[in-house]
């Protein structure tokens, strides 16, 4: 008996969704993740990071991700405008400094984002920033040296502090010199919305929904 070979073949919903899929985006409108890591300036890895938590607009094609260009130009790299509020952030990890860069994008607000010490004492004495994250634990010195100065000079910016280390020492001078927020790390885009949001941006935070 000759024996027979059936090919699987997708369902006419499978189809219609795939058709629906490449209408919507055309090819040429989609970036693979190499492409979008590129584009965006931001590490590999931070893509996928993203992609997985729903900050990109991606879809899925045959097991890969796909994301529209047409939308990270809407969303994430829209045009800055003047008089929007200015953020300062300080850390020195790469993949965090990508998250900030685009959360912070979409939701309409200036950003100045560095690594170290020195840097945010440049950063405090050249501009005013209407709100501060500072990171603990940086590569050139105590985050202290950053909250005091930048307490004396913008004393009425607020300043979240952002650590993986709750229990530091640093920690405890910091909250010895008056109320701040604090926010424990691995951070996570919620955590950021809320944090803008209590601090008085709630239009803001809309945008990133």
């Amino acid at each position: 008996m000759d024996s027979e070979i059936y090919k699987a073949q997708p369902s006419e919903k499978a189809c219609s969704i795939y058709r629906k899929l490449l209408n919507s985006a055309p090819m040429h409108n989609l970036l693979t993740v190499k492409e979008t890591a590129k584009y965006l300036r931001i590490p590999l890895p931070t893509v996928y990071y993203l992609v997985q938590r729903g900050q990109l607009p991606a879809i899925q094609i045959g097991g890969r991700w796909r994301i529209k260009k047409s939308s990270l130009d809407k969303d994430i790299l829209k045009e800055e405008k003047s008089g929007q509020p200015t953020v300062l952030v300080v850390d020195d990890d790469a993949s965090l400094q990508s998250l900030f860069k685009i959360f912070l994008k979409k939701i309409g607000f200036s950003r100045v984002v560095v690594g170290t010490v020195k840097e945010a004492l440049v950063a405090l004495d050249k501009q005013k920033f209407d709100l501060i994250f500072l990171d603990l634990k940086l590569p050139d010195g105590p985050a202290d040296d950053v909250y005091d100065t930048a307490k004396e000079e913008q004393p009425d910016c607020p300043i979240v502090v952002i650590t993986g280390y709750p229990d530091s020492e640093m920690l405890d001078r910091i909250l010895a010199k008056g109320p701040i927020t604090v926010l424990k790390k691995p951070l996570k885009v919620e955590q950021l919305k809320e944090t803008v949001r209590i601090l008085g941006h709630r239009d803001a935070v809309k945008l990133a929904a």
